[in-house]
């Protein structure tokens, strides 16, 4: 058995939990420690439990808790060359840091590890994919653009955690700078959600048993825009998809 949760996911810090057996690994600690061990707390977690930190890319939403975490819990961390030469790490602070090539295999305890590039504005940013054997979860956010690759790595998984950032109407009208708008929208940026609703219709629906949006914009996006887009998509019921919120983050989902 797979389960997952999302401790938060949005602009202000995304971490998810995967949790298999006697394996326990975040994929990203953009929280402070304090704020990730009460975020964990809710899902009856212990920090010194986790197995692993997987980060996906250097940005600060993604990993300014992640080294701190690391050295306060003794737990590994797993990142590409790229990210560990673009993170910031706090002087005095060590960890133990594991250099992951960034299209290769690995395996933390009981899970199977498959990182795959993406498109986005980082060093070397990597999404994954996790398997026990039996069962695929499928991870993607900050993507800008969705490429033959990575819909092949997706196929066939149980579950997905996808980036809905943002709506195009409500992003072109909000007050961000029009450099920033640019960037959000571009293909190294983020996913809309007409993107994210594409790439599960290339996809297709065959085996899925979980579907969550992610790293939706607090200003650009709404979880009922999300829903709906990914809803048509799928042809299913608006309320059978999840959406992983920026403080609640989403309970336990279990493949």
């Amino acid at each position: 058995m797979i389960r997952f949760a999302s401790l938060g996911s949005g602009s202000r810090g995304n971490s998810l939990i995967v949790d298999a057996g006697d394996t326990r690994l975040l994929i990203d600690c953009g929280f402070s420690p304090r704020s990730a061990t009460s975020r964990l707390a809710r899902l009856s977690i212990d920090p010194e439990e986790i197995s692993g930190i997987l980060v996906t890319h250097e940005h600060a939403d993604h990993a300014a808790g992640v080294f701190r975490f690391a050295a306060r819990f003794g737990t590994p961390v797993y990142m590409t060359h790229g990210t560990h030469a673009g993170v910031r790490r706090e002087d005095g602070l060590s960890a133990d840091c594991r250099l992951i090539d960034g299209q290769g295999k690995f395996s933390v305890r009981g899970l199977e590890v498959t990182p795959f590039p993406v498109p986005h504005d980082a060093r070397e940013p990597v999404q994954f994919v996790l398997s026990d054997g039996a069962r695929r979860l499928g991870v993607l956010t900050d993507c800008g653009t969705v490429t033959p690759h990575l819909t092949t790595m997706l196929e066939g998984c149980q579950a997905l955690v996808l980036e809905c950032n943002h709506d195009p109407g409500l992003l072109a009208a909000s007050v961000y700078p029009a450099r920033l708008k640019r960037r959000i929208a571009g293909g190294f940026g983020h996913l809309a959600n007409r993107e994210a609703a594409s790439l599960l219709r290339r996809i297709g629906a065959a085996g899925l048993r979980h579907v969550v949006a992610a790293h939706l914009s607090e200003r650009n996006n709404r979880p009922e825009l999300a829903r709906a887009a990914l809803a048509r998509a799928l042809d299913c019921e608006e309320d059978w998809i999840g959406v992983a919120a920026q403080e609640a983050g989403i309970g336990w989902r279990e493949i």
